[in-house]
Protein backbone atom coordinates (compact mmCIF):
# COMPACT_ATOMS: atom_id res chain seq x y z
CA UNK A 1 0.00 0.00 0.00
CA UNK A 2 2.91 2.21 0.54
CA UNK A 3 4.26 2.10 -3.38
CA UNK A 4 0.80 2.78 -4.04
CA UNK A 5 1.12 6.10 -2.12
CA UNK A 6 4.13 6.93 -3.02
CA UNK A 7 3.34 6.89 -6.67
CA UNK A 8 -0.04 9.02 -6.09
CA UNK A 9 2.45 11.27 -4.85
CA UNK A 10 4.65 11.62 -7.07
CA UNK A 11 2.01 11.95 -9.91
CA UNK A 12 0.43 14.54 -7.39
CA UNK A 13 3.88 16.50 -7.48
CA UNK A 14 3.84 16.15 -11.77
CA UNK A 15 0.76 17.52 -11.84
CA UNK A 16 1.20 19.95 -9.71
CA UNK A 17 4.78 21.27 -11.45
CA UNK A 18 2.78 20.93 -14.74
CA UNK A 19 -0.08 23.26 -13.91
CA UNK A 20 2.53 25.85 -12.25
CA UNK A 21 3.23 28.87 -14.45
CA UNK A 22 6.51 29.18 -16.47
CA UNK A 23 8.78 31.84 -15.44
CA UNK A 24 9.70 33.36 -18.62
CA UNK A 25 12.72 36.20 -19.12
CA UNK A 26 11.91 39.31 -20.13
CA UNK A 27 13.72 38.94 -23.07
CA UNK A 28 11.66 35.71 -23.82
CA UNK A 29 8.48 37.52 -22.61
CA UNK A 30 9.11 40.14 -24.92
CA UNK A 31 9.51 37.96 -28.24
CA UNK A 32 6.01 36.25 -26.95
CA UNK A 33 4.18 39.61 -26.76
CA UNK A 34 6.30 40.42 -29.92
CA UNK A 35 5.06 37.51 -31.79
CA UNK A 36 1.20 37.76 -30.39
CA UNK A 37 1.07 41.62 -31.96
CA UNK A 38 1.93 40.47 -35.32
CA UNK A 39 -0.44 37.73 -35.60
CA UNK A 40 -2.83 39.15 -34.22
CA UNK A 41 -2.21 42.55 -36.61
CA UNK A 42 -1.70 40.60 -39.44
CA UNK A 43 -5.48 39.53 -39.20
CA UNK A 44 -6.27 43.08 -39.51
CA UNK A 45 -4.26 43.71 -42.21
CA UNK A 46 -5.65 40.82 -43.68
CA UNK A 47 -9.07 42.40 -43.37
CA UNK A 48 -8.02 45.88 -44.89
CA UNK A 49 -7.91 47.59 -41.37
CA UNK A 50 -6.37 51.18 -41.40
CA UNK A 51 -3.52 51.52 -38.95
CA UNK A 52 -2.95 54.11 -37.01
CA UNK A 53 0.03 53.58 -35.20
CA UNK A 54 3.64 54.23 -36.53
CA UNK A 55 4.84 50.53 -35.33
CA UNK A 56 1.61 49.12 -37.01
CA UNK A 57 2.47 51.13 -40.23
CA UNK A 58 5.88 50.12 -40.64
CA UNK A 59 4.88 46.33 -40.54
CA UNK A 60 2.18 46.60 -42.62
CA UNK A 61 1.82 49.62 -44.60
CA UNK A 62 -1.14 52.48 -44.29
CA UNK A 63 -2.96 50.39 -46.84
CA UNK A 64 -6.88 50.15 -46.02
CA UNK A 65 -9.41 48.28 -48.08
CA UNK A 66 -13.19 47.35 -47.60
CA UNK A 67 -13.64 46.13 -45.28
CA UNK A 68 -11.92 48.21 -43.70
CA UNK A 69 -10.88 45.69 -40.43
CA UNK A 70 -14.43 43.97 -40.31
CA UNK A 71 -13.61 40.77 -39.23
CA UNK A 72 -15.44 37.34 -40.00
CA UNK A 73 -16.76 35.41 -36.72
CA UNK A 74 -13.55 32.79 -37.13
CA UNK A 75 -11.22 35.64 -37.67
CA UNK A 76 -12.59 37.47 -34.49
CA UNK A 77 -12.42 34.57 -32.40
CA UNK A 78 -8.39 33.95 -33.40
CA UNK A 79 -8.36 37.62 -32.73
CA UNK A 80 -9.62 37.23 -29.00
CA UNK A 81 -7.81 33.82 -28.81
CA UNK A 82 -4.32 36.03 -29.02
CA UNK A 83 -5.89 38.70 -27.03
CA UNK A 84 -6.31 36.37 -23.91
CA UNK A 85 -3.02 35.15 -24.18
CA UNK A 86 -1.44 38.22 -24.61
CA UNK A 87 -3.72 39.42 -21.17
CA UNK A 88 -2.09 36.13 -19.82
CA UNK A 89 1.39 36.98 -20.34
CA UNK A 90 0.92 40.66 -19.35
CA UNK A 91 1.80 41.70 -22.79
CA UNK A 92 0.85 46.01 -23.63
CA UNK A 93 -1.72 46.70 -26.14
Amino acid sequence: MSSFKSVVGIGAAALALAAAPIAFSSAARADACDRLWYERNSIYADAGYCFQTGRARAVFGARCYSPYGRLSPGAQRQVNEIQAEEDGRGCPR
